[in-house]
């Protein structure tokens, strides 16, 4: 039960990881591009250069806001590798003592009677 629990969760993730393939290429793109103008801003000397470098990764930022939905698909990878980690995990075998409430009273009984 365990297996199909997790074969229809990782099923889901891919489907939904796939269908978010494009904003998350865009993403990475614009995050990409934004930090290299990021970095031609920071070396600018001109105000007008960093006047031109801001506006530009302003744009870029915009782009870059557009493919919020991309937060979708990385949730979706990580539900996938949560999966893949966990398909071949053993239970651990439940073991009767730990479970069974009377073992504690059992013991405390025969300590009782002993004293």
């Amino acid at each position: 039960m365990k297996k199909f629990g997790l074969l229809a969760a990782g099923g889901i993730a891919a489907l939904v990881l796939i269908s978010n393939l494009g904003p998350l290429i865009g993403l990475a793109v614009s995050l990409l591009v934004l930090y290299f103008i990021l970095k031609q801003f920071l070396k600018a000397n001109s105000t007008a250069a960093k006047i031109a470098w801001g506006m530009a990764g302003f744009i870029i930022l915009m782009a870059t806001a557009s493919n919020v939905p991309a937060i979708i698909g990385i949730a979706a990878a990580y539900v996938l590798y949560l999966v893949y980690k966990n398909w071949d995990k053993k239970e651990q075998p439940v073991s009767k003592e730990y479970y069974d409430p009377f073992i504690n009273f059992e013991k405390q009984w025969e300590q009782l009677k002993n004293n």
